[in-house]
């Protein structure tokens, strides 16, 4: 069992830069991918940026070149740096784990039930 939890969600201006981190309550390892998930207002969640267990990174379309996910493996910590910020951008943002890969997942919809997830993070962008 693990526990996420995110923070740093606020409200900026667009054109602004955020971080947000999401700390897990056990040590990361190879046996999960991760990844941030956003629900805009309206819409179905849907992936944003995930790590396969193999280090592969991938990224939704709507957000590439504008943001970055990483991770502090001696602080079990996974990070999303959004720069370049659109008001299109606001909504709740979600980190999770899951066994399986994670990359079907960006983009549209979900796909399939995943495993682990925090409460999220609310991120707001003014224009």
């Amino acid at each position: 069992q693990v526990l996420l939890k995110e923070s740093g969600g606020d409200w900026v201006q667009a054109g602004g830069s955020l971080r947000i981190s999401c700390e897990a309550s056990r040590h990361f390892d190879n046996n999960y991918c991760m990844g941030w998930f956003r629900q805009l207002p309206g819409k179905e969640r849907e992936g944003v940026a995930v790590i396969d267990r193999d280090g592969t990174i991938g990224y939704a379309d709507s957000v590439k070149g504008r943001f970055t996910i990483s991770k502090a493996n001696d602080k079990d910590t996974l990070y999303l740096q959004m720069n370049g910020l659109r008001s299109e951008d606001t909504g709740m943002y979600y980190c999770a784990w899951d066994r399986r890969s994670l990359m079907g997942e960006l983009g549209a919809g979900l796909t399939r039930f995943l495993s682990h997830w925090g409460p999220g993070t609310q991120v707001g962008v003014s224009s």
